[in-house]
C-alpha cells in the first residue's frame, strides 16, 4: 500500500507519496521515475517519502513550500535511532480494526532540530548486499540537506487531510511510463525528420531561385533587336545569293 497526499496550493499540482513498509519502499525504489525526488531522515530510519515532479523538472525546481511538506512528512514518520550504513527505511505501526496508527513510542515527532537529506530517484544506489529497503548513493554530490528544527502540525494535519491510500502496480505503472516516453521520443524524431526535410526542399528551391537569376542577369542577355541585327532575314539571304 503507498500513501499519496496532495502538496500545498500554492506549490502547484505536486502529489507526494511514501510507502506503508519496507517491502513497498523496494518497490518504490525499482520502479522510480526520473522526476522522482526521494527523501528521508538523516541518519536515522524513517518512511521513503517521494514527490513527483513535471516532465523536464530538477530538483532547483522545488519551491519552499513544496520542500516543507516533504520534509514536515517525513520528520512526522521518523523512527527514532540509528541506521545500519545505510538508510534503512521502514515505517512502524500497529492495526486496530483495520486502521492502521503509528507507533508513538518509537515516533520521533519530538525530535528536534534534524536533517533531511534529498536526493533524485536515479541517484539511488541498490546492491544485492543491502536489507530490504535499504539504500546508497550513486553520487554524494547530488544529495541536499534541509534542516528541520520542529514539527509543524498545521502542515502535518493538512497533508494528512488529503492522504489516499492505493495499491498501486508498480511495475505496470512503470512500464506505462516507459511507453509514454517511448511514443513522445518516436514523435519528436518524426518531428525532426520532418522538419529536415521542409529544410532541404526550401534549400532546394532558393538554390533555383538563384540559378534563375543567374540566367537573367541583363549583361548576359540578348535582346530580340539584338539577335535580329546579327541575323540577316530570309530576303537578304535570297539577295546576296543572287
Amino acid at each position: 500500500m503507498v500513501f499519496y497526499f496532495k502538496a500545498r496550493p500554492e506549490a502547484g499540482d505536486y502529489t507526494i507519496f511514501m510507502g506503508l513498509d519496507k517491502h513497498e519502499n523496494e518497490e518504490l525504489i525499482r520502479y522510480g521515475v526520473p522526476e522522482d525526488i526521494w527523501f528521508h531522515v538523516d541518519k536515522m530510519s524513517s518512511a521513503h517519502v517521494y514527490v513527483r515532479l513535471h516532465k523536464g523538472q530538477t530538483m532547483d525546481a522545488i519551491s519552499e513550500g513544496l520542500l516543507e511538506d516533504c520534509a514536515q512528512l517525513v520528520k512526522a514518520n521518523s523512527i527514532q535511532g540509528k541506521c545500519r550504513g545505510d538508510y534503512n527505511a521502514f515505517f512502524v505501526h500497529k492495526i486496530y480494526a483495520s486502521r492502521i496508527t503509528t507507533v508513538k513510542s518509537l515516533d520521533s515527532n519530538k525530535v528536534n532540530n534534524i536533517d533531511i537529506v534529498y536526493t533524485p530517484w536515479a541517484n539511488l544506489k541498490k546492491t544485492p548486499s543491502m536489507d530490504v529497503g535499504q539504500v546508497g548513493f550513486h553520487n554524494s554530490k547530488m544529495v541536499r540537506t534541509v534542516r528541520v528544527e520542529k514539527r509543524i502540525n498545521e502542515v502535518v494535519n493538512r497533508l494528512n487531510r488529503s492522504k489516499v491510500e492505493r495499491t498501486p502496480d508498480f511495475k505496470a505503472e512503470r512500464e506505462a511510463y516507459n511507453n509514454a516516453e517511448k511514443a513522445e521520443r518516436k514523435a519528436l524524431l518524426r518531428e525532426k525528420k520532418r522538419r529536415e526535410e521542409m529544410d532541404r526542399l526550401e534549400k532546394e528551391r532558393q538554390a533555383e531561385q538563384r540559378s534563375y537569376k543567374n540566367l537573367m542577369v541583363s549583361d548576359k542577355m540578348t535582346s530580340n533587336k539584338e539577335i535580329a541585327s546579327a541575323n540577316k532575314s530570309l530576303q537578304e539571304l535570297e539577295e546576296d545569293f543572287m
